[in-house]
């Protein structure tokens, strides 16, 4: 059952802690005060959800860039292989991380592992080619 009301001209202040009763602005609540008191009022667990983090897409797009790097410049092939190799692992990793929602660019990450293995297979055929030319 709750306090009677109190009269604006009644008999005094509410004194500290009185159930019912918010804290001053500024100012702790009472130590038994919902989520260990404090300057705001206690949740009750239905508000609206934090803000979601940002989406972590820097693999996928690492990944698309140095396999673009790579498949251009096959002709610096140590360069090109370096970069071919990165863009594949970066790629795969981008790739699991969209499958498991952290990230928002599945085909992103698809295109740089694919134009990374293009690069590492370029230079593969400059070395072939190569070989060939030599003997």
């Amino acid at each position: 059952m709750p306090p009677p009301p109190i009269a604006p001209g009644g008999p005094g202040q509410v004194p500290y802690g009185y159930p019912g009763t918010a804290p001053a602005y500024g100012y702790p609540g009472p130590s038994h005060a919902p989520y260990g008191g404090g300057p705001y009022p206690g949740g009750t667990g239905y508000a609206w959800p934090g803000p979601q983090p940002a989406p972590s897409n820097g693999m996928g797009t690492a990944s698309l860039v140095l396999g673009i790097i790579a498949a251009a410049g096959f002709l610096l092939w140590p360069v090109a292989l370096v970069l071919g190799v990165l863009a594949v692992i970066f790629g795969a990793v981008g790739r699991s991380k969209a499958r498991r929602g952290e990230a928002t660019n599945p085909g992103v990450a698809l295109a740089g592992l694919i134009c990374g293995a293009a690069g590492i297979v370029l230079v593969a055929a400059l070395f072939a080619f190569a070989i060939a030319m030599n003997t």
